[in-house]
């Protein structure tokens, strides 16, 4: 009897650090999905008008400075995408360019090959999906890395595609992505023209956004120093660098 009450008091004393951290903590309990505790609102008037347009136009291009939150509400836009069934898979393609280092051979399939560009990405997603959601998409195909390299001669349809770190992409490679968009898919494209890793004259992102100005169909959304959701530090730096 003695052992049974001893047991009995153990999952007392776990059952209301459970309840406990449930109501009162802060962060999310481990044993719940955060994507599913999280409503995303915009953070400034532009984030505003980069969620409306993402709805609104089957083709974004999104300008701004690091920290802007240009991929994270492409994501977030992509998940809900799919969750409603407006379209069938994600398609996540991003220019494998490092940041003026070499990082040399890199072994294992395409996906380990590029996890360290993608970070980013999976960061975002594992947030609004979760872990076991985000492998399970990954594993069926419902979430397919596309390398640009191999993204020539596709058609693109009932997807969402989102074109990540697009400075690094010269003016060809933009458009040849460009032009993979097909019926029922919505594409973002999104990048900071002030942070190319290839030599200024050979970055065509900037080119791009001028000449898709003021196209039906197609929202060019500038984001600024404003916008920064990151430490308040980051704007006021991104005004004088």
């Amino acid at each position: 009897m003695a052992k049974r009450a001893t047991r009995r008091a153990k999952l007392h004393a776990v059952d209301s650090a459970r309840v406990h951290n449930l109501v009162f903590d802060k962060a999310p309990a481990n044993d719940r999905d955060q994507s599913y505790l999280r409503k995303v609102r915009p953070r400034s008037d532009n984030q505003r008008i980069l969620m409306e347009a993402i709805e609104a136009k089957p083709l974004t291009v999104v300008l701004g400075p690091a920290g802007t939150g240009k991929t994270y509400l492409a994501i977030c836009a992509a998940v809900e995408a799919l969750d409603s069934g407006t379209v069938t898979r994600i398609v996540l393609s991003r220019p494998a360019v490092e940041a003026g280092e070499n990082l040399g051979f890199l072994p294992g399939d395409m996906r380990e090959k590029l996890d360290p560009y993608l970070r980013p990405l999976w960061d975002a997603l594992n947030d609004r999906l979760g872990a076991k959601r985000l492998r399970q998409h990954l594993d069926d195909g419902t979430i397919e890395i596309a390398p640009v390299a191999f993204m020539r001669g596709r058609t693109l349809n009932n997807s969402f595609v989102l074109i990540d770190e697009a400075q690094n992409c010269t003016y060809g490679q933009l458009k040849m992505l460009l032009t993979r968009l097909g019926w029922h898919s919505t594409m973002v494209m999104t990048g900071d023209p002030d942070q190319t890793d290839l030599l200024p004259e050979l970055s065509g992102l900037a080119s791009i956004g001028k000449k898709l100005d003021g196209m039906d169909d197609v929202a060019v959304v500038r984001l600024c120093d404003q916008d920064v959701v990151r430490h308040p530090l980051v704007g006021r730096m991104l005004s004088v660098l």
